[in-house]
């Protein structure tokens, strides 16, 4: 065993897929999801299964880690029995009263995998065991985020997905992943509350990232019984390196506040898409090449591509064990993701390849 390739996609309202049962709803019912003519018309299921399921098949990837999936693991598992090539196993992260919520899909007919392939860590308040230091973080916690003496009450609307993925030859690494606060603001408002609305959703986003940074990475990192298991962090943080607007009046970006802090490098996490870039482009800070998704910009009525799905992971290993990160924008025939299979999401793929002789 050298390399497996593992993914993180926002799978866009997955969860409108199925009825209860577990069972598909028909094929010409209409169901949200993207719609590339950009008029009120909605994909339908068909269009949906077969534009998700085409790209997995084509990319060929042996774990998952599934952002907006559906509320049930036996519904995630009936669209990999299914729809996609291989044999899966797969398990969600229920939030009470959520949805879209999180997932874990991994292939188990390649023999890359134990015959348990993963354990789950399930998160929710009060968990104990190796659940406990991130259920504890993640319940409903009290920060000053923004440095004013003010401390805000912050909630995780999604809550993480947490496993160890065990390998055949008795190797592990663990998985974290993350659906963290939309920017979006999808309603019309007046502009001054636009602006409190925008900054708000940031300040929280930030908490979010702090809150996991404190209270469960810098753990993991130095705690004897987990600082040398290679981990994967990932998902849909909605934030990229930088700051915008409202993260000015912050002074912190989520995403870097999470990756770590420059005062405790041995605790700072890689990114791997930067580290795909290439070097006229790491030298110029230049991200355009790695941007995940689109947003119609309120002000000015275009679109503006962003880079928000990351696969971070722990530098706890000799040598380096990811590679090859890619956005998977094209497909591997060279025709493009929206062209090809136009009602998958409304963001891309994202995958690294995995040297299992490093773990």
């Amino acid at each position: 065993m050298a390399q497996i390739r593992f993914g993180v996609w926002n799978m866009e309202w997955m969860n409108d897929l199925f009825t209860d049962g577990p069972s598909f709803k028909d094929d010409d019912k209409k169901v949200r999801g993207p719609n590339p003519t950009y008029s009120r018309d909605r994909p339908t299921v068909k269009d949906r299964r077969e534009s998700l399921s085409g790209i997995l098949n084509e990319v060929d990837v042996d774990a998952l880690v599934v952002v907006e999936g559906p509320n049930k693991a036996t519904e995630l598992q009936l669209f990999f029995d299914a729809d996609v090539e291989g044999t899966w196993k797969c398990d969600v992260q229920p939030t009470k009263g959520g949805s879209q919520i999180l997932g874990l899909a991994v292939r188990t007919d390649r023999g890359h995998f134990a015959d348990e392939p993963f354990e789950r860590y399930h998160i929710d308040e009060g968990m104990g065991g190796e659940s406990e230091r991130l259920s504890s973080a993640t319940t409903d916690f009290v920060i000053d985020t923004d440095d004013d003496d003010i401390r805000e009450l912050h909630r995780f609307e999604r809550l993480p997905l947490y496993a160890q993925l065990n390998l055949a030859d008795g190797k592990k690494f663990r998985v974290t992943g993350l659906h963290l606060k939309s920017k979006g603001i999808f309603q019309s408002y007046e502009w001054s509350k636009w602006w409190a609305m925008a900054d708000a959703n940031r300040k929280k986003i930030v908490a979010q990232c702090t809150q996991l940074r404190h209270e469960f990475l810098d753990y993991y990192l130095t705690d004897d019984a987990t600082k040398d298991i290679p981990m994967i962090i990932c998902g849909d943080i909605n934030d990229g390196p930088g700051q915008d607007t409202s993260e000015k009046k912050l002074n912190v970006s989520g995403i870097e506040r999470l990756m770590g802090t420059v005062w405790k490098p041995e605790l700072c996490l890689g990114n791997a898409l930067y580290d795909a870039l290439d070097d006229n482009d790491r030298w110029d800070i230049d991200l355009s090449s790695i941007s995940t998704t689109s947003f119609k910009d309120p002000i000015f009525d275009t679109y503006r591509d962003v880079w928000i799905d990351h696969i971070l992971y722990t530098r706890n290993r000799p040598d380096t064990w990811i590679n090859n990160a890619a956005v998977h924008e094209r497909m591997p025939d060279g025709e493009m993701v929206w062209r090809k299979h136009k009602f998958a999401s409304d963001h891309f793929l994202v995958t690294v390849d995995i040297d299992t002789n490093m773990l």
